[in-house]
């Protein structure tokens, strides 16, 4: 009884081993090619892995994709959950955009995974951005309304200052490439966005 309890552990602990391969290996493939130029012949062989065994875990490129983007979807969304009502309006928006920015910076494969989904439609994730996050970005924005209407901050459409949030932090990730490229060596990407991200919504909240 002993050895199949074992036996059954050991065979768990592979099964969660392969099934981590298999994400990150994934997570490479479509941050890289997107959607429609991965291959399970890819993902597979990054991960170490023969095709068949890979399909043991998951049945077909599209199950791997949205096992990636519902995972993605949480730690996405946190962020925004955790602005605070009872907070103080400027320490709550600023503490955003740095958690924003600090997922770009920590998460960069799983923001180039999103914006290669939403670029080819979100044909994987239409419904939920149409429910959960949209209900989450409803909610939010009811509160940045009530600050402006306070004087608490300046009076900005709320939903176009999330969006405007999103596009700068997650440019980090997305465009890393390009922003390493013209700062040149020395530099640091995220510490030197964080300065200017807090000036510039520092400035732009002010009533």
């Amino acid at each position: 009884m002993n050895q199949e309890l074992q036996q059954t552990r050991t065979k768990t602990r592979i099964q969660k081993r392969n099934r981590e391969l298999i994400r990150e290996a994934a997570l490479d493939v479509f941050s890289q090619r997107g959607f429609r130029g991965a291959t399970l012949d890819q993902i597979a062989e990054l991960a170490g892995l023969s095709k068949p065994n890979l399909l043991y875990y998951f049945p077909s490129k599209e199950a791997i994709h949205l096992d990636l983007l519902s995972r993605l979807l949480d730690t996405w969304l946190d962020p925004l959950r955790d602005l605070d009502p009872a907070g103080d309006p400027k320490a709550e928006i600023l503490g955003y955009v740095r958690r924003k920015l600090e997922l770009s910076r920590d998460f960069p494969r799983e923001s180039r995974l999103f914006a290669n989904e939403v670029l080819q439609g979100a044909p994987r994730l239409t419904e939920v951005l149409g429910s959960d996050l949209k209900a989450l970005v409803d909610e939010k924005s009811a509160v940045l309304q009530q600050w402006a209407a306070e004087g608490r901050i300046a009076d900005l459409p709320p939903k176009h200052l999330i969006f405007a949030i999103w596009a700068l932090t997650q440019h980090y990730a997305d465009f890393e490439v390009q922003v390493r490229a013209v700062l040149g060596e020395g530099h640091d990407p995220y510490a030197e966005a964080q300065d200017f991200l807090d000036l510039l919504f520092t400035k732009l909240l002010a009533p």
